[in-house]
C-alpha cells in the first residue's frame, strides 16, 4: 500500500496544523537511519551506541528518543528495507515468460543475497536474534523472514500453476524449506566457514536439490 495522503480539513481543504511536525518528524527519523547505517557499516552493531548515532545525525539524545526507542528497530527498519528493495529489484529484471520457477527462485535469492553481503554484519546480528527469543530484534526478524517465505512460495505456486511442480506439492512448505536452507548458509558464512561467494552456491546447490523432488514427473 502506498502512502497516505495529508489529512485535510472539511471546510477548508488546507493542512491540518500538525502536518509540518509530521513532516519533520519523518526527516528527522530518515537522518536517524542515515546515520545508524552508516556506523553500523562502520563499527558494527553491537558497538553501536544510540548516543553515537544521535550524534551523527546532529541531533541531542533526548531528541533522538522521540523517534525511535532502540537500535534494534532501526536494524528492523534496515532489514525490511533490504527485503523489499530485493523484492522490488527481482520484478524488474525477471521475465515469467523467458524463466522457468528454478530460475525465478534462483534469481530472487541471488538479488537478496547480493544486497545482504553488502551488510554481513546486519545479518549477522539478525541470525543471531532468531536463536534468542528473548531479544527484542528475534519476533520482529521471524516476521519477516515469514514474509520471505510468502515471496518464494508466490513463486512456487505459479511455478505449479504453469505445470512445472507436481500438483501435489506443498508450496509453502517447499519455501520453508528454501527459507531454512537459505538460513543454514548464511549461518555458516556469518561465523566465516563460508565467504559470500561460496554463501550464494550453498543456496543455489540447495534449491536445485529440493527441485529434483518436487519437480513435475
Amino acid at each position: 500500500m502506498g502512502e497516505q495522503a495529508p489529512f485535510s480539513t472539511p471546510a477548508t481543504g488546507g493542512l491540518r496544523p500538525d502536518d509540518g511536525r509530521l513532516l519533520r518528524g519523518r526527516r528527522s527519523r530518515a537522518r536517524i537511519r542515515e546515520a545508524a547505517r552508516a556506523l553500523f557499516r562502520e563499527r558494527g552493531f553491537d558497538a553501536t551506541t544510540l548516543r553515537a548515532i544521535a550524534a551523527r545525525a546532529g541531533m541531542g539524545a533526548s531528541s533522538l528518543y522521540r523517534h525511535i526507542r532502540s537500535k534494534e528497530e532501526l536494524l528492523v527498519d534496515e532489514l525490511h528495507e533490504l527485503q523489499t528493495e530485493a523484492w522490488h529489484r527481482f520484478r524488474i529484471r525477471e521475465s515469467r515468460s523467458e524463466k522457468t520457477t528454478l530460475q525465478r527462485l534462483n534469481s530472487f535469492l541471488d538479488v537478496e543475497h547480493s544486497l545482504l553481503a553488502k551488510d554481513p554484519d546486519l545479518t549477522t546480528i539478525a541470525l543471531r536474534a532468531t536463536t534468542h527469543p528473548e531479544a527484542r530484534v528475534a519476533r520482529h526478524v521471524l516476521v519477516l523472514q515469514d514474509r520471505t517465505v510468502g515471496l518464494l512460495a508466490e513463486i512456487l505456486q505459479q511455478g505449479r500453476t504453469r505445470g512445472e511442480l507436481d500438483r501435489g506439492v506443498d508450496v509453502l512448505a517447499a519455501a520453508r524449506t528454501i527459507a531454512h536452507a537459505t538460513n543454514g548458509a548464511r549461518i555458516a558464512w556469518a561465523n566465516g566457514l563460508l565467504d559470500a561467494d561460496g554463501c550464494r552456491a550453498a543456496v543455489q546447490t540447495a534449491v536445485e536439490l529440493l527441485f529434483q523432488g518436487i519437480a513435475a514427473r
